[in-house]
Parts: C-alpha cells; sequence; structure tokens
C-alpha cells in the first residue's frame, strides 16, 4: 500500500537554491509550524564545485568562506587591469564546506525532512511521486530546482554555455601572490572564442586555476586539460606540481523563460528557474537575494514567485548575450571595456541588479560599438 505524506513546503534538489531557501526558513519564526521536506537523489557529501561572490559586509558564510580577496587582475591581449575591490571583499566558498554547513543547521528543526530520492513526476496540484514505488507526497506548495524538459527543445532562444574545468594544484614552491585573484585571463585563447582562465590563490602554494568557455558548443575534457596545463606552465611558469581536486562545469547563460513554467503550486528555483544571470553565470547572491523575496512573497501571501526579476536586466542580458552569440569574438574587447571603463562600485552594482539608471547608462557608454546597437534593436 502506497504511503502518502503531506508537507507544507516540498523543496527537490538540495543545491545552492534548495539549500539556501530551507535554511530562510527555518531563520524565521513564521515557518516553525511548517512541514518541509527536501528531496535529493544525492547525500550532497563531494565536493563538486566552487561559488564565488562579492559583498561589503560580513555575512552568514564568514565561518565557511576559504579564502577572501581585495585585489584583482583582468589580463587582456592589450592590457592588464589591477582592480583594487574596497568596499567589496570578493569570497570563494567550498561547496562541501556549504552542504556540510546548511544540513548541520537544518536538522537541528524538527520540522525539517530530508528524503535521499529521485523525483520522477509532480503535478500541478501537488503531488510528487519519487522512484521509490511506494512512495507518494503531497504539499502545499512545490520549490523546483530541475531545468524544465522544455528547455532543451527550445531552438528560439539565445543560448550560450559556460562550461569550464578547473583543478586546485598545490606546488612546491611557495609562488602565488595570496591577495590578488585573476578574474580573467584572455592571453591564452582557443581560436577567436571567448575564452579566458581564472585563478583562486588560495594560499602561497594551492590555487584553483580554470579554463573557462562563453561559446554555444562545448568540448571535450582533454581540451580543458590542454589549456589548463599549457597555462600553469607558460603564463604561471609552474612545472612542479600535483593535482589534489577538480571540478567541472556548464552553466547555461541564456534568454529561456524559465519564469514561465512558475505555476500557483510550483515555483521553479536556483539554475531550473533563470536564477543564474545569463550575462555573467553568477548566482550565489542572486540566490540569496530571490530567497528573501520568496520568503517576504509567503508571508504577503503572495505567489511565491511574483517579482522575482527586473525587466531592465533581462533586457539588458539580452543584448549582451545576442552579441556575445553573433560575435562571439568579441566577448574579451566586452569585458576589458566593462571592468577598464568603470569604477569597481559602479560594475558590481550593475551585476548585483542595484544600479542606477546613471551607472547603466555609464556602462552602456562604455560598451557603445555598432555590435551593441544592432544588438539593441534586434533585441527590442
Amino acid at each position: 500500500m502506497a504511503v502518502h505524506s503531506h508537507f507544507n513546503y516540498i523543496i527537490i534538489g538540495n543545491g545552492l537554491a534548495g539549500l539556501q531557501l530551507a535554511l530562510k526558513m527555518v531563520s524565521d519564526r513564521f515557518f516553525d509550524d511548517k512541514q518541509i521536506a527536501l528531496i535529493d537523489p544525492s547525500e550532497k557529501n563531494t565536493n563538486d564545485k566552487t561559488w564565488s561572490f562579492w559583498e561589503t559586509e560580513p555575512s552568514q558564510w564568514s565561518d565557511i568562506t576559504q579564502k577572501s580577496w581585495q585585489k584583482a587582475n583582468i589580463f587582456t591581449s592589450k592590457k592588464t587591469i589591477d582592480l583594487k575591490l574596497s568596499p567589496y571583499t570578493y569570497k570563494s566558498i567550498k561547496a562541501i564546506d556549504f552542504y556540510n554547513y546548511a544540513k548541520s543547521e537544518l536538522k537541528t528543526h524538527t520540522n525539517i525532512h530530508f528524503i535521499v530520492d529521485e523525483v520522477m513526476t509532480t503535478s500541478k496540484d501537488g503531488e510528487v511521486t519519487l522512484k521509490s514505488a511506494d512512495i507518494a507526497l503531497t504539499a502545499d506548495h512545490i520549490f523546483d530546482s530541475r531545468i524544465p524538459k522544455a528547455y532543451f527543445k527550445d531552438n528560439n532562444s539565445t543560448k550560450i554555455n559556460q562550461h569550464f574545468k578547473g583543478i586546485v594544484i598545490k606546488t612546491k614552491d611557495p609562488i602565488f601572490d595570496i591577495d590578488t585573484l585573476t578574474m580573467m585571463d584572455y592571453r591564452l585563447k582557443d581560436g577567436a572564442q571567448t575564452t579566458f582562465t581564472y585563478v583562486l590563490p588560495f594560499s602561497r602554494d594551492e590555487a584553483l586555476i580554470e579554463f573557462t568557455y562563453f561559446t554555444e558548443q562545448i568540448v571535450d575534457e582533454s581540451v580543458y586539460d590542454t589549456y589548463i596545463e599549457t597555462y600553469i606552465n607558460e603564463y604561471l611558469n609552474i612545472d612542479n606540481y600535483e593535482i589534489i581536486e577538480s571540478e567541472q562545469g556548464n552553466i547555461p547563460m541564456t534568454t529561456f523563460p524559465f519564469e514561465d513554467f512558475n505555476t500557483e503550486n510550483i515555483t521553479k528555483i536556483g539554475t531550473g528557474g533563470g536564477w543564474v544571470k545569463p550575462s555573467t553565470g553568477y548566482s550565489f547572491k542572486h540566490t540569496q537575494k530571490k530567497v528573501a523575496k520568496i520568503i517576504d512573497n509567503i508571508k504577503a501571501n503572495k505567489r511565491p514567485s511574483a517579482n522575482l526579476f527586473q525587466k531592465k536586466y533581462k533586457f539588458y542580458d539580452k543584448v549582451f548575450l545576442k552579441v556575445l552569440k553573433d560575435e562571439n569574438h568579441k566577448g574579451e574587447w566586452i569585458f576589458q571595456q566593462f571592468y577598464d571603463k568603470n569604477g569597481i562600485e559602479t560594475m558590481f552594482r550593475f551585476l548585483d541588479e542595484e544600479s542606477t539608471f546613471g551607472e547603466e547608462l555609464k556602462i552602456m557608454l562604455s560598451l557603445f560599438s555598432w555590435s551593441f546597437v544592432r544588438a539593441f534593436f534586434k533585441t527590442l
């Protein structure tokens, strides 16, 4: 006989969005009497990614921040841009530290229920069926982090893949500048495509080296390996090191309308909800903001997905993606202009979607070109 259990909220997926949402719920007395289930086929006990973000003040993530920096470099084929990030601090968190922190905190609350299983189907009336055939669950509302199947069949949206591989290396000698990260290094390229290397120095002898593409097509893993090895040997001048960790990923940068899949009883969250910023792939702080908005909506008796997106930033992202799709070789020029012609507060406020129109106009002027003019009118 099937076992039916009812919850006020079911969260599908214990990734960044699902766990941040659950943490926000248990921090608010409004949810003390709400039964909340988190469903994921994984125990989340491996370090599968690194999240980086910037902020001006200490936050709840301070205790699990692996490393922070207040200086950054951008290298292009034409110049080096040195960035002093103050009043911001750039921070990095290992996924495993976030998972462990979240699980440890959530398991102290008796209204939180972890279910290790795979969700097979969801229905509009709030029923969730699991791979375990004898279990069916119902909820007042479902938060679903799975990417809609329609995304993979869609040919109308602009789609750029931010795909990458990174390795953490330990060197024999202390060679890294621990005070400065390399945000983007365009000197090593795969042809005329937008590719760059990202370097996070965790200590004098340990760093993450990541080779990243902003392209429509993905590549074999061996291609990343070749460019990472070349960068380490020829740009960092390191010939004696060991690989202690690796990570690989693909983040969708797209105009696909994820928000169209929100319903009265189901809210798409995380990557599956379009929470990744389309023009950059940044997600950590955007997730935090959208989670806070969802909580406010619930407490105000509004639809949880109400007003999660600002139309003007979706438009800006569409224009950027249009240029990157039609003229992928321009990526280096775009980011050089963006970081060279604007102050750090203007740039980060824009990327955080907190900018004024004056700041946005300044950024538009710094990127003025016929490529953007054409993309602007095509997007209109």
